[in-house]
């Protein structure tokens, strides 16, 4: 299988839009060359997803990407979570330690919004790694090309696609994240499918998503994934579903309402 090439045959770095056109599928890679030169990112989905209800609408908003990083992320983070639960800086720390992220690894960052985890992950593995976002939302996207410009980080590059049917070939990435976005999605377990797909044995993966805890009557679960569009699942629910798909040492770790769930792919 085709993988994220690290460098050029003269050693220098290849700019990261062009190592990711590499890893496409066949039938993305010309549409993606034409796209990027356009926008600063790559665009393979020629229109937005079918919405799966209110939040999920607001994230593909014009207002929302202009405060999602200092504002609507670290405030909804806080009220699922509680006020024990872990700030941004934090979340970020336990991604990359689920990651197990070294130089030069390729990692994937699905549901990324502008780019503020996928930036980190770019840093971590320096310029002989690879990260890539990639986001259903043009707006996430676009504002996400202006702070990666200004970070100045050419190991980085943004696509706009679908997280359940990710446009990568098989065996792309040594690490995956997607925090705050699995319970959006409207085919969560595909989405994990094809997590699995993109990732070498032996990647890791790292997940924050809905939990339904005690305080939340079973009842209260349709109602409130019907209204919002968020899945509540089952506690067991994510843990069990990666097992079944080949992850190995998963662990999770329960904050208010939100867990945060990481294994490594059976090698």
């Amino acid at each position: 299988m085709a993988r994220a090439t690290k460098s050029s045959e003269s050693g220098a770095p290849r700019p990261a839009l062009e190592r990711v056109r590499a890893i496409l599928r066949p039938e993305h890679r010309d549409r993606g060359g034409e796209t990027a030169a356009r926008a600063g990112y790559i665009d393979l989905l020629p229109a937005n997803l079918a919405s799966t209800g209110p939040v999920q609408d607001l994230m593909t908003s014009r207002l929302v990407p202009q405060i999602y990083e200092r504002w609507w992320r670290p405030a909804l983070s806080r009220i699922a979570k509680g006020v024990t639960g872990p700030g941004m800086e934090e979340e970020i720390r336990i991604a990359r330690l689920m990651l197990g992220l070294t130089p030069g690894d390729a990692v994937l960052d699905v549901a990324c919004g502008p780019g503020n985890f996928t930036r980190e992950f770019a840093r971590a593995v320096g310029p002989e790694g690879l990260a890539v976002g990639i986001d259903a939302s043009r707006p996430m996207l676009e504002r996400g090309v202006i702070d990666l410009v200004r970070s100045r980080l050419a190991n980085m590059a943004l696509v706009h696609g679908d997280a359940s049917s990710l446009p990568f070939v098989d065996d792309s990435f040594d690490a995956l994240c997607c925090f705050a976005a699995l319970h959006l999605f409207a085919d969560p377990f595909g989405a994990l499918d094809e997590f699995a797909r993109v990732l070498r044995p032996g990647g890791r993966v790292s997940i924050m998503a809905s939990v339904r805890r005690q305080l939340t009557h079973p009842a209260l679960r349709p109602l409130i994934e019907r209204s919002s569009g968020i899945k509540l699942f089952e506690q067991d629910e994510v843990v069990e579903a990666l097992r079944e798909r080949g992850f190995t040492a998963v662990h999770q770790r329960l904050s208010g309402m939100v867990q945060f769930v990481g294994g490594t792919l059976e090698a």
